[in-house]
């Protein structure tokens, strides 16, 4: 259940911003202009110098212009301690990031995750979950150069505590986020994180295959068409660990937009199939703009982020016996890519659309994998 955020007035406090790509320079930009306190931390040498040279210069949804601001690549010891660590990177480098930081929190301060994926969890693993806030992210940004972001999409952040009620340190932090869009303050963090999961499963891991920005990609039928198997593998996951499933952007029904076992097997579009593909142009519509952030790290020879998206799908529907082989056979595809140093492009998600169309058909005919007790609010 998603709460309205109340303004609530505070101290100004300490942040912390880990990682300066998109998504981290935008939030800090934003944060920024607001006023706030806010150190970022880069560990790349180049994209610190910079910011420190010129300030964070922000395009695109909602530009801000230049805004002034500092970078370090290393804390130091007389550093004093910070409220709210946010935690910036792709997902391969968080549970790296958040060791090097977590020392820095204020005794009631916390680490707040916004890479795509189930990262919460890990992050419990070495913080505690009384010190985790998911910030589900349901914007896109790039960063077009060091020191240069572009925000491809409007939108905002579902935020709520891996274990925990809604309380005043959420109200707090998503009065400040605000600055950056609307944000739903969630009792069901992890019905968002499985949503978004679902959708990046897909249009991350199908952006990184096609090479081109979102809107280009979803004109193309067949890549609705395997969207749609992506996200229902995912759904099905879902169900199966029990999690009640967010909306996405409060709008995207992931349990609705899922196929249903005739429309897997149908040979001709339903009106309702031809109304989901429908919803899939409008979203390519939304985020045109979109570029996969995973094809950028390849592209930067860095390990993609395939195995925190449709691995954790290939993983947890293992554990329930649930079947997935259109998730494997993207993430096969994204790590063939990276490897080898393949080109990406529409040839390529061609060659996955035949070669998965034997799973499609044994998909259609296999019975439903029971569900899983559902989640309940925190």
């Amino acid at each position: 259940m998603n709460h309205a955020v109340a303004p609530v007035m505070d101290r100004k406090t300490r942040h912390l911003v880990v990682g300066c790509g998109g998504i981290g320079g935008v939030l800090a930009g934003h944060l920024l202009d607001l006023g706030e306190d806010v150190t970022i931390l880069s560990k790349n040498e180049v994209i610190a110098e910079a910011v420190n040279r010129s300030g964070l210069h922000l395009v695109g949804e909602g530009a801000l212009g230049r805004v002034p601001a500092r970078a370090v690549t290393h804390l130091a010891p007389d550093t004093a301690a910070f409220d709210t660590i946010f935690l910036a990177t792709q997902p391969p480098a968080v549970e790296e990031a958040a060791r090097s930081v977590v020392g820095r929190l204020a005794p009631d301060g916390a680490l707040v995750c916004l890479p795509n994926g189930l990262c919460e969890p890990r992050l419990a693993a070495i913080a505690g979950s009384e010190r985790v806030i998911g910030a589900v992210v349901t914007w896109g940004a790039s960063m077009l150069e060091p020191g240069v972001y572009d925000r491809t999409s409007a939108g905002g952040f579902a935020l709520g505590w891996l274990d925990g009620p809604i309380d005043g340190r959420l109200l707090r932090l998503a009065h400040v986020l605000e600055a950056v869009g609307p944000v739903d303050v969630t009792d069901n963090l992890l019905g968002a994180r499985w949503s978004k999961l679902a959708v990046n499963c897909a249009i991350s891991s199908l952006g990184t295959l096609g090479g081109d920005r979102l809107g280009a990609l979803l004109g193309q039928r067949f890549v609705r068409r395997l969207a749609l198997e992506v996200m229902t593998e995912a759904v099905d996951v879902a169900r199966a660990e029990g999690v009640r499933l967010e909306r996405v952007s409060g709008a995207l029904d992931l349990e609705w937009l899922a196929l249903t076992t005739a429309e897997r097997g149908a040979k001709l579009g339903s009106p309702a199939l031809m109304t989901k593909h429908a919803l899939l142009l409008a979203v390519g519509a939304r985020y045109r703009r979109l570029r996969s952030s995973m094809l950028q790290a390849i592209e930067r020879g860095r390990e993609p982020a395939v195995d925190f998206l449709n691995g954790e799908v290939i993983a947890h529907g293992a554990q329930h016996g649930v079947l997935t082989p259109i998730n494997q056979a993207v993430h096969a595809a994204v790590w063939s890519l990276a490897k080898e140093r393949r080109r990406p492009g529409l040839d390529v998600l061609e060659e996955l659309y035949v070669r998965t169309r034997e799973a499609a058909t044994t998909l259609a005919s296999a019975p439903p994998a029971p569900p899983g007790v559902p989640n309940e609010p925190a």
